[in-house]
């Protein structure tokens, strides 16, 4: 391994990446290795952090299982860059400490029912909704995707979601929906794709690659020491930031193109062979 890039800071996807496939959402899962190997690493001094699309309510207890140094939440809309401050009812409060380790980047929750109105009114059977402090305000019945998430039926007026920051608007789109979706995208919004079916309408610097920016930053990494590990599009931005560039062997083939290295697939511990292949 080149001394100039050698690793510093590793940067693990979630969903499909590090935790093994499952049925079902909530059934997603971290190994004993994959748990085992990121011990291993940040006793021997690597710093580890988590960037994933799930909330804090189903990110929270994962990340908790780690010995994280940083948590990147719902795409870059939350980061906790210092989680052992950090307690579930602080992540969910809305509420930044004064200290600054936690950041939020998103839009006024007003913006974004005002938003979530004129998509409706083109495609009047979208399913939509707004995530804010891991709260979703929707028009349809979330538990048909996620069966453990808090969420409120609404129809976007401001008297049903709270004044605060939103951190996304989500969609799911069917058939000639998702055409119609991309060219309402306001110009404030950019769109992220997860998993070729969940369409989220976020900040534009409320990114993967913008997170880890601020990740490093904070910490005092460069980026070319930075080994990230991803299998969605959505991880692609931050993939290319990196120093180096891992993808599981079970990632969109857009990931594995630009990925520099892919190592075995999810539901073999693919992220826990490479670092104790590599780093170990």
């Amino acid at each position: 391994m080149n001394a100039a890039r050698a690793p510093k800071l590793i940067v693990a996807d979630l969903d499909g990446t590090l935790l093994h496939g499952a049925p079902t959402f909530e059934g997603r899962h971290l190994t004993e290795r994959s748990i085992e190997a990121v011990r291993r690493l940040h006793d021997a001094g690597y710093r580890f952090a988590v960037a994933t699309a799930r909330p804090v309510s189903t990110g929270y207890a994962i990340a908790e299982r780690l010995p994280v140094d940083a948590c990147i939440y719902l795409n870059g809309a939350l980061i906790d860059l210092d989680p052992a401050k950090s307690d579930y009812g602080m992540l969910t409060s809305g509420r930044l400490p004064a200290d600054g380790h936690l950041r939020k980047i998103g839009f006024s929750s007003s913006r974004a029912c005002e938003v979530c109105r004129s998509l409706l009114a083109a495609m009047p059977d979208l399913e939509v909704g707004i995530v804010m402090d891991d709260v979703r305000y929707t028009n349809f019945d979330v538990s048909v995707y996620w069966k453990t998430q808090t969420w409120r039926l609404t129809d976007f007026t401001e008297t049903d979601v709270p004044a605060g920051i939103a951190d996304k608007i989500i969609a799911f789109p069917k058939g000639e929906q998702r055409e119609t979706l991309l060219g309402l995208i306001p110009d404030d919004f950019a769109l992220s794709v997860s998993e070729g079916t969940l369409y989220m309408l976020m900040n534009p610097k409320a990114n993967k690659r913008d997170a880890l920016n601020v990740l490093c930053d904070h910490m005092g990494v460069a980026p070319e020491h930075v080994v990230a590990f991803g299998d969605d599009l959505v991880d692609i931005d931050m993939m290319r930031f990196s120093g180096r560039s891992v993808a599981v062997a079970n990632s969109n083939p857009q990931v594995l193109a630009i990925a520099d290295e892919i190592c075995p697939p999810n539901d073999e511990d693919g992220v826990a062979k490479w670092i104790e292949t590599h780093l170990l």
